[in-house]
């Protein structure tokens, strides 16, 4: 490989894992206030399948060939004119770009040098790449939406995927008393967290085992089983429903009305000060997170078959650097 190229995992076409191929494309150059990083490790999200198959970020991406790929852990490799906060050899981890093309899977991206931070010392690249996209809107959500206080009920759906594990502990770090549904196999694991209550959402349904809560944050949708509206059920009067993946449709909007109850849409942004913060949680040992699988680069077609399976625990990564 030259120094003017670099391994890439592209897709020409929307549709299944395999249109993912590794190829080799031009390696980026980055512009004022902009940074390269040579990446290691890149965490794999819903975004990034959902997006691979015409849903998704998509439509921002536009048509094929893209790069997918947000979440980023590496080494600072060249700085653009202008950028004081980084410096060459720097570990940074970050979500850039979103929700425009960042190309995580790749062995380089450019992007402002704000859009990254200093990686959380105690983890790995492979580690830090799962958190970006998910801490930050586990946090984003929380505290910049909701305003979660101290003593508020909090529902988190899908308690046990890579958003909502670290939403139940961003939650009980908040002080709050933490809800949420996850199978029973992941039970111990989320109490561990911080979890005060656990809701088997196979067994029961959530709706009959919880009420009286300020915050639901819902990482399912409408989509499967109404999540979203039978949510305002246990919401109290005034509570808000974060609806994550799907957003809300009129006939959400229309039915938290009706019911008194608040709901609004959610995207997550790039935000280098709050992965900050959040590295802080993870180096004082506050906030774990969970990877279960790395793959290498060349394998992201099977990252994804595994993470369309939704039954994952945490995080799936590639590896990326050799």
């Amino acid at each position: 490989m030259s120094d003017s190229s670099m391994r890439a995992v592209v897709q020409h076409a929307l549709g299944g894992p395999d249109v993912l191929s590794v190829q080799q494309v031009p390696r980026p150059e980055p512009l004022p206030t902009e940074v390269r990083v040579k990446v290691h490790a890149a965490g794999v999200n819903p975004v990034d399948w959902k997006t691979r198959a015409g849903d998704g970020m998509a439509g921002v991406l536009g048509e094929p060939p893209f790069i997918l790929g947000w979440d980023i852990s590496g080494v600072v490799d060249k700085v653009g004119f202008g950028v004081t906060t980084l410096k060459e050899g720097d570990e940074v981890y970050g979500m850039p770009w979103f929700p425009r093309a960042a190309g995580a899977y790749a062995e380089y991206v450019t992007a402002p040098s704000r859009h990254f931070t200093r990686k959380p010392s105690t983890l790995s690249h492979e580690e830090a790449a799962a958190v970006p996209l998910a801490a930050l809107t586990a946090w984003q959500a929380l505290t910049d939406t909701a305003h979660v206080q101290p003593g508020q009920r909090v529902l988190i759906h899908a308690a046990a995927g890579g958003v909502g594990h670290l939403a139940v502990q961003f939650a009980r770090h908040l002080g709050a008393h933490v809800i949420g549904t996850a199978r029973s196999g992941s039970h111990g694991w989320l109490t561990k967290l911080g979890a005060n209550e656990l809701i088997d959402y196979t067994a029961v349904r959530f709706e009959d085992a919880v009420a009286d809560v300020d915050v639901v944050l819902d990482l399912v949708g409408d989509h499967h089983e109404n999540t979203s509206t039978r949510s305002l059920a246990v919401l109290r009067p005034g509570g808000l429903l974060v609806a994550v993946p799907a957003g809300v449709s009129p006939e959400l909007a229309a039915a938290a009305q009706a019911k008194e109850k608040r709901v609004t849409a959610f995207l997550v942004e790039p935000d280098g000060p709050a992965l900050a913060t959040i590295g802080d949680l993870i180096d004082s040992g506050k906030v774990v997170v969970e990877v279960e699988d790395m793959f290498p680069l060349e394998q992201a077609a099977a990252a994804h078959t595994r993470g369309e399976s939704n039954r994952t625990r945490g995080k799936l990564v590639l590896r990326v650097a050799a």
